[in-house]
This record gives structure tokens, sequence and C-alpha cells, in this order.
């Protein structure tokens, strides 16, 4: 059992890594060399990936073009194998690998948009969750709302940016009018992720929503997340975000602190 394991683990070297082909393995083909045959796993497998990663990737796709998307992902390619039977779960990497890919270096904003779009990625095949029972929460006595604890929806993702990534990924979808102007200094971005009968929608949240989200999503109860939020942003509204929030489906649930 051991040697087969150790044949199965050259022939994949050999396909993801060139390695060479283990001498076990039978080379004697009529028709054609090993090495062909290997040539023809290899480039299913490159396809197969290449393909996740322009499903997961398509703003990136229309934002460098195809020459230039096929060479990156190639690279990502080579550098990341492919480590689960499920390909909705590669191209977690990417954005970290564009940050760090040179060719791509001009394109300050790339790396921020591709993490944007695995967060839609991961949205959409986000496991489903009933939505927050706001009659329920109406019944709570008002002494206990300082100590609510927040539940998110799986599908729900903040991506923070310097870049309005949230403006390009909008700008890059289908429909979207073609006399778009984006203003990459126009100061950060706070990209809200979140899927509403099965559609991801990507909104903005201001510098005070983005900081009160990230506190909520710790377990921080709703009194310490608006103290520490209001203490920074006076001006920040507990009641319109709530609201907003609640109605776009990102909570599922709540708890007290301190209640059983």
């Amino acid at each position: 059992m051991n040697a087969l394991s150790d044949d199965l683990l050259g022939f994949s070297r050999a396909i993801v890594h060139a390695d060479e082909l283990s001498d076990q393995v039978n080379c004697a083909y009529p028709k054609y060399t090993a090495a062909t045959a290997i040539d023809v796993y290899r480039n299913n497998y490159r396809g197969n990936l290449h393909d996740a990663l322009a499903g997961a990737y398509p703003v990136i796709d229309q934002l460098v073009g195809k020459d230039f998307f096929r060479r990156l992902t190639r690279a990502y390619i080579e550098q990341n194998p492919s480590r689960s039977g499920n390909l909705h779960h590669y191209g977690e990497q990417m954005a970290a690998f564009i940050a760090a890919f040179l060719p791509a270096k001009q394109l300050v904003y790339l790396s921020d948009v591709a993490a944007l779009e695995w967060a839609c990625h991961c949205a959409y095949f986000a496991a489903d969750a009933g939505a927050l029972d706001t009659g329920k929460l109406s019944r709570l006595e008002q002494g206990h709302y300082s100590n609510l604890v927040l539940v998110f929806h799986p599908a729900c993702h903040v991506v923070r940016s310097r870049y309005p990534i949230a403006g390009i990924w909008h700008a890059h979808q289908p429909g979207a009018p073609a006399d778009f102007h984006i203003d990459l200094d126009n100061g950060p971005s706070n990209a809200l992720v979140i899927r509403k009968d099965d559609v991801v929608i990507v909104s903005e949240l201001d510098e005070a929503e983005a900081l009160w989200m990230s506190s909520i999503r710790t377990g921080t109860t709703l009194g310490d997340a608006t103290a520490g939020t209001l203490e920074r942003y006076p001006d920040f509204d507990l009641q319109a975000s709530l609201s907003s929030l609640v109605s776009q489906g990102v909570f599922t649930d709540f708890q007290v602190k301190g209640l059983p």
C-alpha cells in the first residue's frame, strides 16, 4: 500500500511540479510518449484551475485583460497547487499573491479588489441562515440591550481598503454604465458583502460603521462596541446603521451576555 501511495504521489508531482516519473509507472504507450501523456494531464489540471480562478475573479480578469490574467493564473497555479477536491475552495491566497506579483506592481489597488472578489465568492457559497427575529428582539427588556451579542450571517464579510474597491467592483458588473470614473485618491473604502435571495450584494460602509461592525464581529457587546465607536466618531448613528444592516440580512441571531 505504501508503494502504491508513493507511486500516486510521484504521478501527482509529475503533473503539478513537472518532476520525473517513477520507474514503476508504465511508460510503454503505442501511439505517444509518456511525456505527451503527462502533458495532457498537466494541461487539464492547469485548465481546470484557471477556469476556477476565472470564476472567482471575473473583475480581476476584466481589469488586467485575458492575456495578463492567464499569465497571472499560471504563476499562481505553479506556486499554489490545489489542496481540495472542491474547486470552489481554490484561490484563497490570490490577494496576497497579487500583492507580491511584480508584473502587477503598478496596479496598487488590484490585490484589494481580489480580496473583495474572494469575499464575494465565499459569500455566494456560504451556508444558508435565517434572518434575525426582530420580533424576539423587540420583546427583550431594554435593560439588556447593551449586553446584546449579535451573530453575523455566514455570508457577511467586510473588506477594508485604501482604494475605492466597492466602486471598482460595481463598475465591472453586468449592466454597469461604460462611462464610469474611479478616483483612486478618493480615500479608503469599506465594502460590505452579503448574500440575499442567492444574490451577492456589495455596498459601502463609512468608517464609523466599519469600526462598529469590526467590534461586533469579535463578540463585543452592543453597548461596548457602540461606546468605542462613539469615542472616535461622535456622529455615529447606531439606530440608522443597525436598521440598515438588519434590513440587509447581516445578522441572524443574538445572545445576551450574562443570561443563560
